[in-house]
């Protein structure tokens, strides 16, 4: 009898596998074109993003005790512990994926005593009543030929998904990194507010003193006086209020580095300037905007599911495996029967499963899988325009800003000066001392606004910089490290996002 030929076997199994259509399901999202704002980095190698700015752009404040409280947190964060871990199960997932596209190779062996009845219903016969062992012993080995790219499909979809977690993990970190800087920033304006009710303080107790004195030698009024010592017990109260304030900030950055409020007892005054002028380069690179983490996750989320996307349509095909089995088999005999060499046998071959009829359950796979890869777009091209958004914030922000304190640096050279005038009239007896009250209130709340406007340039600083990936290129910077900060989150996966 003819064998029928291997085309015939092929266009067969083809045609069955026609009972089920995948036609008319396929994503319907496209993702935003980022034209100038494109990625930038090619996708090289896992571990590698070249170019990415520089991880520790907080350095550019020039203060040590930052930068040790920023390496403590990196090493004691609860949430980074948990991003870690996160990574970590993702690394794990992709290599179970993995594994699937490896040969399969399992062992296995049995052993029973079998005894057959000898009554009317069994028997009798030549068994009835005897009893013997039935042994199996061997291994087999089954390898997905994986003709439709399944198996593939599917590890691939895993490891993106990994890479998303490990640039999830750097969006944790720059949150913290930027947590830290704007509170610590704040630490240092309210030591700063506290020198300026300190020095007010101190004039205020000068001025009180002369009045005194002034009532002693006839010169003065009780009035005078009275006015004189108004408002020490408010300039006290607020200098008690920015103790408080500077105390439970110290709390903040401790709770923030994994630690106990304890730990803010060796806080230092910041020595970080508050009239520094943090630099910037007279053009930003557009690419820097792809190489925020929290774009890049998005990528890696959208490339993750155009992988899912194509495991479900593999769905639809034949699915051939390499099936292979070597071992003992004895049926009757002692227990060790199974062990003669005569007893060894062995099979190899394909074997086929294909899917006919399934009531539409591949197709609503299918369509599951479409959908997720729509909604991954969606919001990748959300983080894309809130991306944007946020750059263009904070730029304008900082215009903002430098405007601000040229104008606050006028109003307080112009209230210096008045307050000189005053406090020569008053001492030269052509004014009352409500002048120079008045007067020292304004030079001081001049000196308090432009400490603000000062610290708000600092930390709008920083949020441009965390807006801008988490850093600014810098030439010395080296194409070989990796996405995440080697303390944390060591990913070998957290590397150039898919353009």
């Amino acid at each position: 009898m003819r064998q029928p030929c291997a085309g015939f076997v092929v266009a067969v199994v083809l045609a069955l596998s026609g009972c089920l259509d995948s036609a008319g399901i396929a994503p319907q999202q496209a993702r935003l074109d980022a034209n100038a704002l494109s990625p930038g980095a090619a996708l090289a190698q896992a571990r590698r993003e070249a170019g990415w700015p520089q991880e520790d752009w907080w350095r550019q404040y020039r203060d040590p005790q930052l930068d040790a409280w920023i390496a403590r947190a990196l090493e004691h964060s609860p949430r980074l512990d948990e991003a870690e871990a996160r990574v970590r199960q993702a690394m794990a997932l992709a290599g179970e994926a993995r594994a699937a596209e490896a040969p399969q190779l399992a062992g296995g062996a049995g052993l029973q005593r079998q005894h057959w009845p000898d009554d009317a219903l069994h028997g009798p016969g030549a068994l009835g009543g005897s009893s013997h062992w039935n042994g199996e012993a061997g291994l087999g080995l089954r390898y997905a030929l994986d003709l439709w790219g399944r198996e593939r499909d599917a590890s691939e979809s895993a490891r993106h998904a990994a890479y998303a977690r490990a640039a999830e993990g750097r969006v944790v970190q720059l949150e913290l990194q930027r947590n830290i800087v704007r509170v610590y920033v704040q630490l240092a304006l309210r030591h700063a507010e506290r020198d300026i009710l300190k020095a007010t303080l101190a004039q205020q107790e000068q001025i009180l003193a002369i009045a005194r004195r002034r009532l002693a030698g006839g010169l003065g009024t009780a009035f005078e006086v009275s006015q004189a010592s108004a408002p020490l017990p408010e300039t006290r109260r607020q200098i008690a209020a920015l103790d408080a304030r500077i105390a439970l900030a110290g709390h903040q950055l401790a709770a923030l580095a994994g630690q106990g409020p304890g730990a803010a007892a060796a806080l230092q005054r910041p020595k970080l300037r508050l009239a520094a002028q943090p630099s910037l380069p007279a053009v930003l690179p557009a690419d820097l905007l792809g190489r925020r983490p929290d774009v890049v996750a998005r990528r890696w989320q959208v490339a993750a599911q155009a992988d899912a996307v194509d495991v479900a349509r593999a769905d639809f095909y034949p699915n051939v495996d390499l099936v292979a089995r070597l071992g003992f088999g004895a049926v009757g005999g002692g227990a060790l029967a199974l062990l003669r060499a005569d007893k060894l046998g062995g099979s190899i071959g394909p074997a086929l499963s294909l899917p006919l009829f399934d009531g539409g359950r591949r197709r609503e796979r299918l369509g599951a899988a479409s959908a997720d890869y729509d909604a991954a777009v969606a919001r990748y091209n959300l983080t894309l325009t809130s991306a944007l958004r946020e750059i263009a914030d904070q730029l304008i922000r900082l215009r903002s800003l430098e405007a601000q304190q040229r104008l606050a640096a006028e109003a307080l050279a112009t209230a210096e000066a008045s307050w000189c005038l005053a406090e020569r009239a008053w001492r030269g007896g052509l004014t009352d001392y409500l002048a120079v009250l008045e007067a020292q209130a304004r030079l001081f709340e001049r000196q308090r606004v432009q400490q603000r406007v000062w610290a708000a340039r600092l930390v709008a600083h920083a949020e441009l910089t965390v807006a801008l990936g988490g850093g600014l290129l810098d030439a010395r910077h080296s194409p070989a490290e990796p996405l995440l900060a080697p303390r944390r989150v060591p990913l070998a996966a957290a590397g150039a996002a898919p353009r």
